[in-house]
């Protein structure tokens, strides 16, 4: 075996893995970054340990390899906050940190604080490198964590405060490169035969199932054995926020996002249903509506890789545990078509054109300041076929998932699942992983104050992703729930607690280098974001939203 450095090993099983950007605040690892450049892996400094992790997950997500960020010691703890999104969005990020050394532990070392518990919460594997004959272990099973079963992030933590005690460290080491764990899924597991005939069975008698496609579908590149199986069966298909796309919005089969950040049809129609197909879904709160949707009770047969996920909310019938592609296509096999369900599709698609209806004139509408209805169809309409739209949180996520369009099956779709703020430097991560697609964020004006500094990042590392901002200068969604705090209430301003200041983003946007452009009628949301893309540069479509007439709908519930 060759003898080399921690760094020089490091850097070369990185790009053996296919890592191709590390996300970062400085200073960490350094003559690990030297060797990096040696190998052609592209280090990106960010002006927060937040936004590197949020980078490291829209790479993770856009390109199904695992994304790295990294932070010193002082900076951990801030990247392992960050690492909440990749949690929850069952995303493999790997995060790199350095510790003081051991020697200087428990004795109130400067900037020194103990790592383990705020990673615990936030990965799925933690570990504490302490030599560089530790490395190479350690190092592939974080790759092994990081891919298999559920994805999630996993840590490792260097001795040295920028992890220099293992990079500085020499031993005999070789690249051992395991490829099944550069990228998601790592293996395929398939259920019982026995399971997989007695959910075909089951689906076979019920009279108006639905099936619900969770983030375990997109992750699993199982969005052609969905439609595929939703048309041999003829069952109507919902989706979480985390499948928007997976089957296509103009599908005759399709009725839209189902739960908290949803269309009212696709609630309905899950409601409705005597039985529910979840496939790679958890059933928590916001597919489900916090739980009534369905109820409590209804028939359920459920696929997830995560067999603690089998059951957890409604006891399922018949539960498979496997990858969602290998699962379906095996349910496809062991189905039959079945017999008349048109009263039933029918049905779907009639709710389906109330909603259609319903907000058209919203979709529709020429309303000064502009009103974010009209904001998210003039997107869906000009999205390309290989477009990837990247959402942040709060409403962004309400509007990209009840009011945009993906028609197109070559459409990707990846949104914020928790934290404020994430839309910026997650569409950066996204695009850096698919530098030949067009990556669009969607983001409030609230979201995209959080991180605004990362536009400098993007320009200076020449990541020509184009922002949308919502700009109706509030945080829009508590707008509601500050104004019933004072219901009871003579005097007071309320507004305080939402209103923001007015400004062009645009010119905020000009000012770092992006391109910026402001949009004040609708007609011209498309052409600016036309002129966005074609300037090759990080840019901000600026569009100026009505703050009193922005709030999204209450999300429908029995």
């Amino acid at each position: 075996m060759p003898r080399m450095t921690g760094a020089k090993y490091l850097a070369e099983t990185l790009k053996a893995y296919g890592v191709t950007h590390v996300f970062f605040v400085p200073a960490v690892l350094r003559k690990s970054l030297a060797e990096m450049d040696m190998v052609g892996i592209k280090r990106v400094v960010t002006h927060g340990e937040k936004a590197a992790a949020y980078m490291a997950d829209g790479y993770a997500r856009a390109s199904d390899k695992v994304g790295v960020c990294m932070a010193q010691s002082v900076g951990a703890v801030n990247l392992a906050a960050g690492l909440q999104d990749a949690y929850l969005g069952l995303s493999p990020v790997l995060a790199l940190t350095g510790h003081k050394s051991n020697l200087q532990q428990n004795r109130n070392a400067y900037q020194e604080i103990e790592h383990s518990k705020p990673f615990a919460s936030t990965t799925k594997f933690s570990a504490v490198v302490d030599s560089v004959n530790e490395l190479p272990a350690l190092l592939r099973q974080a790759f092994r964590e990081a891919t298999t079963g559920a994805p999630a992030p996993v840590h490792l933590d260097f001795e040295g405060i920028s992890g220099n005690i293992v990079e500085d460290g020499e031993a005999d080491l070789e690249i051992l490169l395991e490829s099944a764990f550069t990228r998601r899924p790592a293996f395929r597991p398939e259920p019982e035969p026995e399971r997989v005939r007695e959910a075909a069975q089951v689906l076979a008698n019920a009279q108006r199932p639905v099936i619900v496609a969770g983030g375990g579908v997109t992750s699993s590149g199982a969005q052609e054995e969905l439609v595929e199986l939703a048309e041999l069966l003829n069952i109507p298909v919902a989706t979480s926020l985390n499948a928007k796309g997976a089957i296509p919005d103009n599908h005759p089969l399709a009725v839209g996002v189902v739960g908290s950040y949803s269309r009212w049809c696709a609630n309905r129609v899950v409601h409705e249903a005597d039985l529910v197909l979840y496939i790679g879904s958890h059933t928590g709160s916001q597919v489900t509506n916090e739980w009534r949707v369905p109820a409590v009770g209804t028939p359920v047969i459920q696929i997830d890789i995560d067999p603690s996920e089998l059951g957890r909310t409604y006891s399922a019938q018949v539960a498979l545990q496997g990858d969602a592609k290998a699962s379906v296509r095996r349910l496809i096999e062991a189905s039959e078509p079945v017999g008349d369900r048109s009263p039933w599709v029918s049905r779907a698609q009639e709710l389906v054109k109330e909603w259609r209806d319903e907000v058209a004139p919203l979709a529709n509408s020429d309303a000064i300041p502009i009103i974010p209805q009209r904001l998210c169809t003039e997107i869906a309409n000009w999205l390309p076929s290989d477009a990837m739209l990247v959402a942040d949180t709060g409403h962004a996520g309400i509007w990209t998932g009840s009011m945009i369009d993906m028609n197109e099956p070559g459409q990707g779709y990846i949104r914020c699942a928790g934290s404020l703020g994430w839309g910026l430097s997650a569409a950066m991560g996204a695009k850096a992983a698919l530098p030949d697609r067009p990556v669009v964020c969607f983001s409030g004006d609230g979201g995209f104050w959080y991180h605004i500094a990362e536009l400098e990042t993007a320009v200076r590392n020449n990541i020509p992703v184009v922002t949308v901002v919502n700009n109706n200068h509030a945080l829009a969604q508590d707008k509601r729930g500050d104004e019933r705090a004072y219901e009871g209430i003579e005097g007071g301003s309320p507004g305080d607690l939402w209103q923001f200041t007015d400004v062009d983003l645009s010119k905020v946007a000009e000012s770092m280098g992006a391109f910026g452009i402001r949009v004040e009628k609708p007609g011209d949301i498309q052409s600016a974001i036309e002129q966005a893309i074609a300037s090759g540069r990080p840019a901000v479509v600026d569009v100026a939203t009505d703050q009193f007439n922005s709030e999204a709908p209450v999300p429908w519930a029995p």
